[in-house]
């Protein structure tokens, strides 16, 4: 735009001037962030996710003793949004287990003939499926050959993904056709006889297997796997560079706690490493586990006493809740941060950011671990342990809204996230405002885009006051910005905020009127 001082010949000009203050655009606020265990999927970087379907293409799907494909699941079973995945406990090339199936013999129910194993060790070997296909027409045998009874030859299918290998007209005879031998040239599997049986007995009922067993918790981890290196973008110090995360978890530490990998000063020294990084970062808050097969009180010492956490950017839930396992065909207890980020993610899309995330039933959920008593619930809430109890008629349902801080201005979980919303929201909206001169127009333009965006949240109900003026301030003035400060290049910009609190505790307070319908003034 050309200045009326650099205007020097006769003309007509158009000028195109900035329409008053910028808006502000809200940051999203349910991004989720999980660090562990999958089957498949690159090591040590974080990979963002839309759904369940691309996180099984990248990942694979469930592990063996892990709990974080589960949470993750769980996460958009209940309304979570996009999310990171970090993968950590990589294998060495000779080290995990290898995915596996037996092709039992159509003549002799039950009986195992071919042993069909992933060349390829980990979770990568759960992919596979291995197809028998029924008798076809044969071709003729090789010179010299006598060809086997048409019953005794079928065809294998051997599939991961997009490569397929087909092998036609094997048998379990000796010569060329031999399956073993025919399969010798995958890429993807190899096959072994299982003994005792005899030629005929050795075809495969026909029908399509699936190798398992290749996903499991590796050998050897540690706590500097789930701490990371901010410069190597791994593990849990790798999340610094995201700027859109808002939920952290970490629900494979527990699993690695109950292998015996992780001693106790280990699983609090993660978790410890977990909030500090909220707190460095504070646009997120951590949900943090605890162990399997705790009681009231054991719980209650376990948050007070051995971990004795006090942070507003952490939160946990208790008691661990029941899902369906499909690796392992029943019910099974999981922890649950990943169903509560996606019931936060839920939450935050239905009513928005500053409600808190409780009365909020877990979908998906079976069972809880175990329920307690009211009396129970009383020692545990004041602690900060977010209770998820069974109503009879009313479900599974989240009984708790507090962070672990000591500090009762940020006793809510609701509260922290406002807070990080508003102060993430007003940091990404003001950015064109560095290297504007320094004067009171900039401080109006300020005040004012600050001011717009808080009167949106106040009419979301964000903010408590009967009017503006009761729920929030923005102060930019000759008072915030003495000469010294102008002089030295600052810009000094003052908000007041009152978000609104949840109604933990409803009390009706009920009487015995002396007449029939009198109303007591």
């Amino acid at each position: 735009m050309a200045t009326l001082s650099s205007i020097r010949s006769p003309g007509v000009y158009i000028q195109e001037l900035p329409a008053g203050s910028r808006p502000i655009e809200g940051v999203g606020t349910a991004i989720a962030a999980f660090v562990g265990i999958t089957a498949d999927g690159p090591y040590d970087q974080a990979i963002k996710v839309a759904n369940w379907g691309q996180y099984t293409a990248t990942f694979g799907t469930w592990v063996e003793g892990a709990y974080l494909p589960n949470a993750v699941y769980q996460y958009f079973n209940n309304g979570g949004g996009s999310a990171y995945i970090t993968r950590i406990g990589s294998l060495s090339s000779d080290e995990g287990a290898r995915a596996s199936a037996e092709l039992t013999s159509a003549l002799k129910a039950g009986q195992g003939v071919y042993r069909i194993e992933a060349k390829e060790p980990g979770g990568a070997g759960d992919t596979i499926t291995v197809t028998v296909e029924p008798k076809h027409e044969q071709e003729p045998p090789p010179e010299g050959e006598q060809a086997p009874p048409a019953e005794e030859v079928f065809t294998l299918v051997v599939q991961r993904g997009d490569t397929v290998e087909r092998y036609e007209g094997v048998t379990p005879r000796k010569g060329g056709n031999n399956v073993v031998n025919a399969l010798a040239e995958s890429t993807l599997v190899r096959i072994s006889e299982i003994g005792g049986s005899s030629i005929v007995e050795r075809v495969p009922t026909a029908g399509q297997l699936v190798l398992s067993g290749g996903a499991s918790l590796p050998a050897r981890l540690t706590p500097d796997d789930y701490l990371g290196d901010v410069t190597a973008r791994s593990g849990i110090a790798g999340l610094e560079a995201l700027d859109d995360v808002t939920i952290v978890a970490v629900p494979d530490l527990v699993a690695a706690y109950e292998a015996g990998q992780i001693d106790a000063d280990g699983f609090k020294a993660v978790q410890g490493a977990l909030i500090t990084h909220c707190e460095q970062q504070k646009d997120r808050v951590a949900i943090l586990d605890t162990p399997r097969g705790l009681n009231a009180q054991q719980v209650l010492e376990w948050v007070k006493e051995k971990t004795r956490f006090s942070s507003a950017y952490a939160t946990t839930y208790w008691p661990w809740l029941s899902f369906w396992d499909p690796l392992a065909g029943r019910a099974r207890l999981f922890p649950p941060s990943g169903a509560l980020a996606g019931i936060w993610g839920r939450n935050d899309d239905t009513r928005g950011v500053h409600k808190a995330p409780a009365n909020e039933v877990v979908a998906g959920a079976l069972d809880v671990e175990l329920n307690i008593t009211r009396v129970e619930h009383d020692d545990l809430n004041p602690a900060g342990i977010n209770v998820i109890r069974a109503f009879p008629g009313r479900g599974i349902t989240v009984w708790g809204a507090r962070t672990l801080s000591d500090d009762t201005t940020w006793r809510y979980i609701n509260v922290r996230r406002l807070f990080n919303y508003i102060e993430s929201s007003v940091l990404r909206g003001t950015q064109w405002a560095v290297f504007e001169p320094n004067d009171l127009d900039l401080w109006q333009r300020i005040k004012r885009t600050v001011n717009g965006f808080l009167m949106g949240l106040w009419r979301d109900g964000a903010l408590f006051g009967a009017t503006p003026d009761q729920a929030f301030y923005v102060k930019c003035d000759e008072e915030t910005n003495p000469p010294d400060v102008v002089d030295a290049g600052y810009v000094v910009i003052e908000i007041g905020i009152a978000p609104v609190k949840p109604a933990e505790f409803v009390v009706f307070r009920v009487s015995q009127l002396p007449t029939g319908g009198a109303v007591q003034e």
